[in-house]
Order: structure tokens, then C-alpha cells, then sequence
């Protein structure tokens, strides 16, 4: 239980979102004692009913501005959504209870003085107290299946581009055509210049594979260039950082090593800025 409790829970600190609320059920309070009238009326004047109605109307509201607006403005740390959870969430709510329910019961005692409430009437004020409070748990439930709902399509466009980007390919086209190698921009490890070739590294399957393609450095710098995680890194080099397993420094610059290619591939100062955001 006590583990439970201590779950966390996002505390809604959106202050002009909670000004609606506040208002909605401000006037939902004064929509329901008109309409219902749980707290017996016959006996009062028009002029007594109207004073009870809309001074709990405005009870409701102040209480309400001031435990949703005022109070997280002035503690914010009490409140930080990083640090709420159920149990606060819980005694929050019952605060929020205790202080409009009690509020009320002021407000009546001073309209129809003390002798005259009854066990019955703090009773049906009390209750009267759980409509706020209900429709806040109601809101916020809204509001975080709603957050939900949103998180998972997001996350799920993003698995779908995630899937799609693991299958698109690169081609790199040679200038003799049965040298060309079409592969995975996934599978791609890195690629070293030589001369008039490059050297293209690929994982194909578990095993690490090198085909020289009859090409230039740029060509192949163009053909990557929708793929945010290959970079160049060097005049002679294009790597793919998903694939760096170490990271040495020296007077000249970075050097990155590879898992299954036995030489490392250089990171020149110019580009070092650049390669450290993208790490």
C-alpha cells in the first residue's frame, strides 16, 4: 500500500487551464443548487435563497482559486508535478473538501446564524463540498487519459518512421555499374575514402562486411544526407554514430572505434562541435 501511494502522479500546474475549471464549476454549483436545492429553501425568503445560492457559488470559487491558482504560485516546489504522487494527490483532494465544505458552513452560520444549523444542514453541505471535488477528479482523469492518448499515438508515429527508416536504403552508385551496393542506411557502420573508391562498412546480418565502390566521399555524403545519425566526420570519413563502441582523444582531434573494423576513423576539430550535439 505504502508503495503504492508513493506512485507517482502529475499534479496539473496549468494555470489558465485551471481558471476554466475554476469557473466552470463555480457556475455548475450555482446551476445545481437552483435546479436541486439539496438544502431545504421552503422556509427561507427570496431574498435569503438568493444570498444562499450565489454565496455558495462564490464560496466554491474563491476556495477553488485559491487552492488551484494561489497556493501552487506561492509554493511551487510543494507542488512540482515531479515530485506529486497518489498520496498527495489524495490529501490534496481531501483538503480541497475540507476547506470549500467548511468555507460553506461559515458562510451559513453568518447568513442564518450558528442556532440555527442543524446536523442535517452541515451534513448536505458537507456532501454539497463533494460535487466540486468530483468533477476535479473527473477533469483530471479526463485530462490524463486524454495526455495518454496523445503519447501513445506519438509514440507509435514514431515506432512506424522508426520501422520505416530501419528498412530505407542507400544506394551508392559506382562509376562502373556492377559495382554499385544498394544495403540498409541501418546497416551501415562507416565509410573511408580511397582514392578513387571508397571503402563502404556494413553489418549484414551478425558479421561485418567491406565492398569498395568505384565513387567519391561527397557522393556518398549525398546519398546519406536524410539520415540524421551518419555524419561526416573527416575529409575521409562518414560514420554511422549508432555504431561507435569508443571514443579516444588526442592532439589532433577525436577518433572513433568500431566493432569488427580494425582501424579507427578520425573526427576533425572542425567538425567536433557538431559531432558532440549530435552525441
Amino acid at each position: 500500500m505504502s508503495n503504492f501511494l508513493k506512485k507517482p502522479y502529475p499534479f496539473n500546474e496549468d494555470l489558465r487551464h485551471n481558471a476554466k475549471i475554476i469557473l466552470f464549476i463555480s457556475l455548475g454549483v450555482l446551476a445545481f443548487l437552483l435546479l436541486f436545492q439539496p438544502i431545504e429553501i421552503d422556509s427561507f425568503t427570496t431574498k435569503q435563497v438568493f444570498y444562499l445560492v450565489t454565496g455558495f457559488a462564490i464560496s466554491t470559487f474563491l476556495v477553488l482559486s485559491l487552492n488551484l491558482m494561489v497556493l501552487p504560485s506561492l509554493f511551487p516546489k510543494i507542488f512540482d508535478s515531479s515530485v506529486w504522487n497518489i498520496k498527495r494527490e489524495i490529501l490534496w483532494n481531501i483538503w480541497i473538501l475540507i476547506t470549500i465544505s467548511g468555507s460553506d458552513i461559515i458562510f451559513y452560520s453568518k447568513l442564518f446564524g450558528l442556532i440555527d444549523i442543524t446536523f442535517y444542514d452541515i451534513e448536505r453541505i458537507i456532501l454539497l463540498g463533494f460535487l466540486p471535488v468530483s468533477v476535479l477528479i473527473i477533469i483530471n482523469q479526463d485530462r490524463l487519459l486524454k495526455s495518454h492518448l496523445i503519447s501513445a499515438l506519438l509514440l507509435n508515429q514514431k515506432l512506424i518512421e522508426g520501422k520505416k527508416k530501419d528498412e530505407k536504403l542507400i544506394h551508392f552508385m559506382s562509376d562502373y555499374k556492377k559495382d554499385d551496393l544498394l544495403i540498409k542506411a541501418t546497416s551501415l557502420i562507416l565509410i573511408k575514402s580511397a582514392d578513387n573508391y571508397i571503402e563502404v562498412y556494413y553489418k549484414n546480418e551478425e558479421e561485418v562486411k567491406m565492398q569498395m565502390v568505384r565513387s567519391s566521399l561527397n557522393n556518398a555524403e549525398i546519398a546519406a544526407q536524410e539520415f540524421d545519425f551518419i555524419f561526416k566526420c573527416h575529409r575521409t570519413f562518414i560514420v554511422n554514430i549508432s555504431y561507435i563502441k569508443e571514443i579516444q582523444g588526442n592532439s589532433l582531434g577525436l577518433k572513433l572505434y568500431f566493432e569488427g573494423v580494425d582501424f579507427p576513423a578520425f573526427v576533425s576539430p572542425k567538425y567536433i562541435n557538431e559531432f558532440k550535439k549530435m552525441i
